[in-house]
C-alpha cells in the first residue's frame, strides 16, 4: 500500500530532525513572519454560482506516475507555474513539499510565497509536531490532515497546533468512517476535503465525492481533490454543492494552463490566444 510505504518514510525522516536546535531555528524564523493569509476565507470569498473556487497544485511527480511532464527532468520552475494559477484565476495554491515521493520541498513552498499573493496550503504528510513548524516556518497558511494517517488522539492535538500557529486545516477524508469522525471529534471544522483517489491503489473516482458530500452539513466547506479533469467532472461537483476543487495533474500536463482552468470553470479565455506555457 503506497500510504504506508510513505507514512512509514516519513517517520524515519522526522527522527532525523528531531533536535532542539532545528526546533528552536523554525520558531525563530516564524516570529520573523507576517501572519498566515486566510486560506479558508479565500476559498469561500471565490467560489461562484457554476465554478468552484480553485486550488491549483504545484506538482513535479506522483508515486503512480512519475515525473508530470518529461521535461520536468531538466527544468521545474513552480514559481513560474504558481504565477500562471494566480494570473489565469486560482483563488489558493497547494504545494507538495514531500521530496521522496513526489520532488517537492519546503524550498518550493517558501519561494512561492516569496512571489505569488496566494494563500497556499503544505502539501504533505503530517505525522509529527514538528512539520508544522516547518510549514508555518516555510510561509504555509495551511496544511493537510489526512485521517486515514492518523489516529483521533492525532487529529485533536494536530489542529489545536495549527490553530496557534495561525493555520488553517483542510482535513481530507476517503470514505464515511472517516468524514464521521471529523465531524464527532472537531465539531469546528471549517475545511472538508474529499479525496477522490484511492490511497491503496492511487485510482480516482468523483462519486465518491458525490457519495460524501451529502453527508456534510451545509456550514462546512467542501473541497473536491483529485481526478478533476474536464469541465463534465465539475459540473458534477456543482450539482453535489461542492465548494471547491483541488486540481493538479490535469492543470501540471495542459498545454495551456490559461486553457484548462477557463475549461474547468467555464469561462471564455480573456487573453486571446492561449499562452503554452511549458514549451
Amino acid at each position: 500500500m503506497i500510504l504506508s510505504r510513505i507514512l512509514e518514510h516519513k517517520k524515519a525522516e522526522l527522527r532525523r530532525k528531531q533536535s532542539r536546535g532545528y526546533l528552536s531555528e523554525l520558531k525563530q524564523r516564524i516570529l520573523d513572519l507576517s501572519r498566515p493569509m486566510g486560506f479558508a476565507l479565500s476559498l469561500d470569498a471565490n467560489r461562484k454560482p457554476g465554478s468552484p473556487a480553485l486550488i491549483a497544485e504545484v506538482k513535479k511527480a506522483s508515486p503512480s506516475l512519475g515525473l508530470l511532464r518529461p521535461e520536468f527532468h531538466e527544468h521545474f520552475d513552480p514559481v513560474g507555474i504558481a504565477k500562471s494559477y494566480y494570473t489565469y484565476g486560482a483563488s489558493a495554491l497547494s504545494v507538495l513539499t514531500d521530496n521522496d515521493f513526489f520532488q517537492g520541498s519546503l524550498d518550493n513552498l517558501a519561494a512561492i510565497k516569496r512571489q505569488v499573493p496566494l494563500p497556499a496550503l503544505n502539501k504533505e504528510f503530517m505525522v509529527g509536531d514538528i512539520q508544522f513548524y516547518e510549514a508555518r516556518a516555510y510561509g504555509a497558511d495551511a496544511v493537510l490532515l489526512i485521517v486515514a494517517a492518523l489516529e483521533r488522539r492525532q487529529l485533536l492535538d494536530f489542529h489545536l497546533l495549527a490553530k496557534e500557529l495561525s493555520m488553517d486545516v483542510l482535513f481530507e477524508v476517503h470514505h464515511e468512517r472517516e468524514l464521521d469522525t471529523v465531524l464527532e471529534w472537531i465539531p469546528d471544522v471549517r475545511l472538508i476535503g474529499i479525496n477522490n483517489r484511492d490511497l491503496k491503489t492511487f485510482s480516482t473516482d468523483i462519486a465518491v465525492t458525490i457519495r460524501l458530500a451529502k453527508r456534510i452539513p451545509s456550514d462546512k466547506l467542501m473541497v473536491s481533490e483529485s481526478g478533476i479533469h474536464t469541465r463534465s467532472h465539475v459540473e458534477q461537483l456543482v450539482e453535489a454543492g461542492i465548494h471547491a476543487m483541488l486540481v493538479g495533474e490535469s492543470l501540471i500536463k495542459a498545454e495551456s494552463i490559461e486553457s484548462k482552468i477557463a475549461e474547468l470553470r467555464g469561462t471564455e479565455i480573456s487573453h486571446g490566444c492561449a499562452k503554452e506555457e511549458f514549451r
